[in-house]
């Protein structure tokens, strides 16, 4: 007769590790499986580390599942196993990632293996602090992701699970406790795992129905980037041209392509069909007097610098991109320095103030993408509260120029202003009182024209553009991405601060550089590092690598 099985006798437990956000119930979706788990006789356990913050590092939530003991246990030995509190890097069964990213870490810290692991993922994203930060794109490449998790696991199943869970009105971890259930990983009914939910006795049938499609989800297969098309050869035709990363086929984005498709190639003919009657004389300039491949941007710039400000503005706007489109050598081609001015020339004329913050605020628009945001019913009360903290120059730059300068050397001014705003400013929008003052605000955009700052940027705006055309007549390349450099001016505060600098730098470097064959190329390696970080260092370390003469007039 062969001895009793014991805990000892070579069983483990079935491992689970769940990353997931603060806000998408992560606790609860453990709690869940705990729930299952001890209904169907496991020992069962639950623990959680709490990343940094919400977005700097997600929540780690470990569950282990141990399989109840068969027949009578040896005398002396434990009744109970001793479970872990955290998961070991190689020795985790499944996975839960609740965006794609999270999976991507999963696979860094070795949680999920090609060996062992099947990882459940959404292939949503929400943009960790390190990409929102970053003053150039510092987005990671969700396909790459998408390839690691692939690699990654033994077994990927990934869906958008964020949608699932919005279109059943749950939340994101009943979508994901349906793909669990739905993967056939653990040795339970699916009618265990609804039984969980139901004894919750919270959302109930929402998240039952985000639970069925987290489960019919699972059964499908995980998206898979497209291989790289093959080169085609010589005389076999058309090669086939794939732009920007490679990527599942999505029907909706298709269809949304080919709208913007049939959007531009309307602006490229008929460019008054986009914007309202008050721009009708701007659209028909633009019809007139530019190249068509760069027709649905300027139109974009049109509405753009005409809401920021008027109809009249907008007119300056297409003047100054005309001074471009005039030395432009592609013109009757792609127009890759006007449509490039177009956009930049646009943006810069549309710098941020405190007017056009206000102004963004009390949209409709915005407001009602809150109201859907938030999945708020009609005729429900909404608090929209705005955390605002002004600075000193943020306050001088909107006021008249003479006053704005005064009050900009006023020690007294800077404290007053330091006291009031120390812990910063509460603005509910949606209130009468929040919102009369936003109002009141975005109000005052008349005057902006008279204000300390709008003096100052136009007259750096057309400084630059001059610099651009004067390199257009020797080298068109060289000129576009002079005028590119306007990416490096962003933000408010230090931030923009920082920009600035760096654009000063930047231009200073282009009156070394020109004339060079790798003018361009340099130029473009000088605002990539500008981009790199805050504090200049990697800006100053290229500068530091051209020659000196282009380094001692970047200094």
């Amino acid at each position: 007769m062969s001895a009793p099985s014991s805990w000892s006798a070579g069983r483990r437990p079935i491992t689970i590790a769940i990353l997931a956000m603060g806000g998408e119930g992560g606790g609860v979706l453990a709690d869940w499986i705990v729930a299952v788990g001890e209904k169907a006789g496991y020992h069962a356990q639950n623990t959680s580390v709490a990343g940094v913050a919400q977005r700097t590092g997600a929540t780690v939530y470990y569950v282990e599942l141990y399989p109840p003991s068969v027949g009578e246990q040896p005398a002396g030995v434990r009744t109970e196993p001793v479970l872990s509190l955290f998961p070991t890097p190689g020795e985790v069964d499944v996975v839960i990632a609740s965006e794609l990213m999270e999976a991507g870490r999963a696979v860094q810290r070795g949680f999920a293996t090609p060996d062992r692991t099947t990882l459940i993922a959404s292939t949503n994203r929400v943009y960790s602090m390190d990409e929102r930060l970053a003053l150039g794109d510092g987005r990671v490449d969700s396909f790459g992701l998408l390839e690691a998790a692939h690699a990654g696991s033994r077994r990927l199943i990934a869906a958008d699970f964020m949608k699932l869970a919005e279109d059943a009105r749950s939340v994101i971890s009943a979508a994901l406790f349906g793909a669990l259930a739905g993967s056939g990983e653990l040795p339970f009914e699916r009618a265990a795992f609804e039984d969980a939910i139901r004894a919750s006795g919270k959302g109930v049938d929402a998240s039952l129905a985000a639970f069925a499609s987290g489960y019919d989800a699972a059964g499908r297969p995980a998206p898979v980037p497209l291989p790289e098309p093959a080169p085609a050869a010589p005389g076999s035709g058309p090669v086939p041209i794939t732009i920007g990363r490679r990527r599942p086929v999505d029907p909706a984005e298709e269809a949304a392509a080919e709208e913007e498709r049939r959007r531009d190639e309307i602006a490229r003919t008929r460019p008054g069909h986009l914007v309202g009657p008050h721009l009708q004389p701007q659209a028909s300039r633009v019809a007139n007097a530019f190249p068509v491949a760069a027709r649905s941007m300027l139109l974009h710039g049109c509405v753009r610098t005409a809401v920021y400000q008027d109809p009249a503005y907008a007119d300056r706007y297409l003047t100054r991109v005309a001074r471009l489109a005039a030395v432009d050598p592609d013109a009757e081609g792609e127009a890759a320095l006007t449509t490039e001015a177009a956009r930049h020339v646009g943006l810069w004329m549309t710098y941020q103030d405190t007017i056009h913050v206000a102004q963004q605020k009390i949209r409709r628009r915005r407001i009602e993408g809150v109201r859907a945001e938030a999945k708020a019913a009609p005729g429900q009360l909404v608090d929209v509260r705005e955390y605002l903290h002004p600075q000193v120059q943020e306050i001088t730059d909107t006021l008249p120029t003479r006053l704005g300068r005064w009050l900009a050397g006023s020690s007294l001014f800077a404290t007053i202003v330091g006291k009031v705003t120390r812990n910063g400013i509460v603005v509910n929008t949606t209130g009468i009182i929040g919102f009369t003052l936003l109002w009141m605000m975005a109000r005052f955009r008349p005057l902006r024209p008279r204000s300390l700052r709008f003096g100052r940027e136009q007259v750096a705006i057309d400084a630059w553009l001059d610099r651009a055309v004067e390199a257009a007549a020797t080298d068109a390349d060289l000129a576009r991405e002079i005028i590119e450099c306007q990416r490096v001016l962003k933000g408010y505060g230090a931030t923009h601060h920082h920009g600035q600098e760096s654009f000063g730098l930047l231009m200073a470097a282009v009156d070394t550089l020109a004339g060079r064959p790798d003018a361009t190329a340099a130029l473009a390696g000088l605002r990539a590092a500008a981009l790199a970080d805050e504090d200049g260092t990697a800006l100053g370390i290229a500068l530091s690598a051209l020659p000196r003469s282009t380094s001692a007039c970047g200094a």
